[in-house]
């Protein structure tokens, strides 16, 4: 198997009131690639003490989510013998109450919208290719979140593909 790392690093800064609560949740990810971002607490967790530029878990959770999907529909795609030009997805996480005073992201719903080079999927045909991402995408293997393709061209408002036990 492969190995993975991410490193986190924060900082108090002078006038800071750890004890308080009263400081920055900013903080830096650096990735085993070289790239860096930064990355925050969420300012509808911790409201003043967030970062808004900076990106937080829940939205690198559904990045992730995203990102693997359509990694893994584009090679499933290609094998179906499909040319995909373009993908874009506008997926969105949802934060609920799971038990009292705990929290989760219980729904992520992916929005993609592919361009196609040459023939493209029947309904059925994308439905399945989609299905087939879901399975094999590693990142929604490895969580519990309801994970929903809202495919461009359902029938429904609203594509099922399964959620993670």
């Amino acid at each position: 198997m492969s190995t993975h790392i991410a490193e986190i690093a924060w900082a108090l800064r002078p006038g800071e009131d750890f004890p308080n609560g009263r400081y920055s949740r900013g903080h830096s990810l650096g990735f085993d690639g070289g790239a860096t971002l930064a990355g925050s607490a969420s300012p509808h967790v911790v409201g003043k003490w967030a970062v808004p530029e900076a990106v937080d878990p829940e939205e690198m959770l559904v990045a992730a989510l995203s990102s693997c999907h359509m990694l893994t529909f584009l090679h499933r795609a290609r094998l179906a013998g499909f040319s995909v030009c373009a993908y874009r997805d506008r997926a969105e996480g949802v934060m609920a109450e799971v038990d009292p005073g705990r929290h989760a992201v219980t729904r992520v719903t992916l929005r993609p919208e592919i361009a196609w080079s040459g023939g493209e999927p029947d309904a059925e045909t994308l439905a399945r290719l989609h299905h087939e991402a879901h399975a094999e995408c590693f990142i929604a293997n490895s969580v519990k979140t309801e994970v929903v393709v809202a495919s461009e061209r359902a029938t429904g408002p609203v594509t099922a593909v399964g959620s993670q036990p």
